[in-house]
């Protein structure tokens, strides 16, 4: 998982959690009272050390992809899925293979902007970062005009277009970070000061695409964006993996690409316009994009390419009476290999950052698989690759479903469950979108625990995991877990843990499995997620995206 956010807003955003009341909410399918059956009784602390001291030893290589990491790492789990007599997917195998390709970018040290006498020299990584999804070796923009089209987002449900009436096509679109409700000071704009998927970047490099833009870039904002100009510095400059396309890319933006706020301000201001001014209008229903002055963005990069294969793996277990419909649990297995040595360790063993998520994935499996009832619907195990760099296992799966989507009940995601005692709360991300939620709250309840809306919904983490790639395609979506008030220590104990994870652990070599570890809180929420599902396979009903989800209108 990518966190957000600084290290340094985590403790603020664990100790948010102060406030425990439950929202109220309407009676769903799932309103019953739920149990712990023998099937969840068999997830045990010790069944989820046992996976993840496997999945996360020094033997994985950090489970890489295109490395002998991912190899090692993906026959495990087949390996897993095959003993416990699982079935493969539809096509006789555990693997569902996602092409890739790697895309390392070096840009040119500097970009142009000029027109009506003015010309400015942006420096690349102190002023900008650009790089591409065009699969070619050489990509530029000369001499494109640029505009400013506030957000970037067209949401006909929220009734804003910040295209309507602009043609961008062969320009360079410069648009604001997250969406309108969330940067602004009117919370009735979208979800207020939650993050909607129009606030991500990803969104508004497609949307631009979508309407012919050469290049697109965001202006980056500490505040909006919840994360400094470092991070995105950081996901720039290596190489990225991208999924790979027919069209090899040529759909997307020649050129995507950040600015910095100074110098997005100094552009304003060559372009004859005040960047207060622009970021008042742009928070304002019914802005029209307009021209940037005359000016126009000039600059270009090299590309060095790499295709290959990576791979998912699933394993189904087929419904009792109703086998041609399906739930999903997911979990990403990648994580970053071997790199850069700390304190003379080179091995991200990646433990809490997936391994949690695996143990969980398969303890549920085995649970499924040994319990007195087998499910009604079909459960699928997906572990997906490539979460680190996108999403992009799971999204490949998404657009690529060996189970229809039309018939897929829903995703149960799980993400970063953490290591240290069982919890008195359920945190919801993206709190407010599904009848799931519901689902959750009565399995939560049979548990003595209660329900915890997003506790930083402006960072907009909903779409930051693998559930978000079948959200996108209209499959109601669940990520929950413990992770704000321990049973035993309080919420400042959670607080602390998670900072120093955050600080000490996090995507480093020091991710890596402790037997002093307590799991018995990873255990509870796979018991927890075990009982949303077997309520789910016992359903002939499907639940539904609620009202004013962006999710919702979608067809599948």
């Amino acid at each position: 998982m990518k966190l957000p956010y600084p290290s340094c807003l985590l403790s603020a955003l664990a100790l948010l959690a102060a406030c425990n009341s439950q929202p109220a909410t309407t009676a769903t399918t799932a309103a019953t009272e739920t149990t712990a059956t023998a099937g969840a009784d068999s997830i045990t602390a010790e069944t989820i050390g046992g996976y993840l001291r496997e999945v996360s030893s020094d033997e994985m290589m950090g489970r890489k992809p295109f490395t002998a990491g991912e190899d090692k790492a993906t026959a495990y789990l087949a390996a897993q899925f095959k003993e416990l007599g699982l079935q493969p997917a539809p096509s006789g195998s555990y693997f569902q293979p996602v092409p890739m390709v790697e895309i390392s970018v070096k840009p040119a040290p500097t970009a142009q902007i000029a027109g009506n006498g003015k010309k400015l020299t942006m420096q690349y990584k102190d002023d900008y970062v650009v790089f591409s999804q065009r699969e070619q070796p050489t990509v530029s923009v000369q001499n494109s005009p640029l505009v400013f089209a506030g957000y970037g987002v067209v949401a006909p449900e929220y009734g804003w277009d910040d295209y309507a009436g602009l043609d961008v096509k062969g320009k360079t679109v410069v648009v604001l970070v997250n969406d309108p409700g969330n940067a602004g000071n009117d919370t009735t704009l979208f979800k207020g000061k939650a993050m909607t998927y129009y606030g991500r970047w990803t969104y508004k490099y497609e949307e631009a695409a979508r309407h012919g833009a050469a290049g697109l870039l965001i202006v980056h904002d500490t505040k909006p964006a919840a994360y400094p100009w470092s991070v995105v510095l950081s996901g720039a400059v290596g190489p990225k993996l991208r999924p790979q396309t027919e069209d090899k890319g040529a759909s997307k933006c020649a050129i995507e690409g950040w600015l910095t706020l100074d110098a997005a301000k100094r552009l304003f201001t060559a372009a004859g316009q005040n960047y207060d001014q622009l970021y008042t209008a742009a928070n304002t229903k019914g802005f029209r994009a307009r021209p940037l002055g005359g000016l126009t963005f000039s600059t270009s990069l090299q590309n060095e390419l790499r295709r290959q294969t990576s791979k998912n793996v699933l394993a189904v277990l087929p419904g009792t009476t109703r086998p041609d419909e399906y739930i999903i649990y997911s979990a990403h297995w990648d994580h970053f290999g071997i790199g850069k040595a700390i304190a003379g360790d080179s091995i991200y063993n990646g433990a809490v950052d997936d391994g949690t998520g695996l143990a969980a994935l398969l303890s549920i499996a085995k649970a499924f698989k040994e319990a007195p009832h087998k499910p009604e619907r079909s459960i699928v195990f997906l572990a997906v690759t490539g979460e680190e760099q996108g999403l992009l296992g799971s999204a490949y799966y998404a657009q690529h479903p060996p189970f229809p989507l039309n018939k897929t009940v829903a995703d149960l995601n799980m993400d970063m469950l953490w290591p240290f005692g069982k919890m008195k709360d359920l945190t919801v991300i993206g709190y407010g979108q599904s009848e799931l939620e519901e689902y959750a709250r009565v399995a939560a309840q049979a548990q003595d625990r209660y329900i915890l809306p997003d506790q930083q919904p402006e960072t907009g983490m909903f779409y930051r995991s693998d559930h978000f790639s079948f959200a996108h395609v209209g499959v109601p979506s669940l990520y929950a877990s413990g992770g704000y008030e321990s049973r035993d220590k309080g919420k400042d104990y959670i607080a602390q843990k998670r900072q120093e994870y955050t600080t000490n652990y996090y995507h480093k070599p020091a991710d890596q499995f402790d037997p002093n570890w307590d799991l018995s809180g990873i255990a509870q929420d796979a018991q927890l997620y075990f009982e949303v599902g077997k309520k789910l396979a016992s359903e002939t009903t499907f639940p539904q995206w609620k009202e004013g989800s962006e999710f919702k209108s979608i067809k599948r």
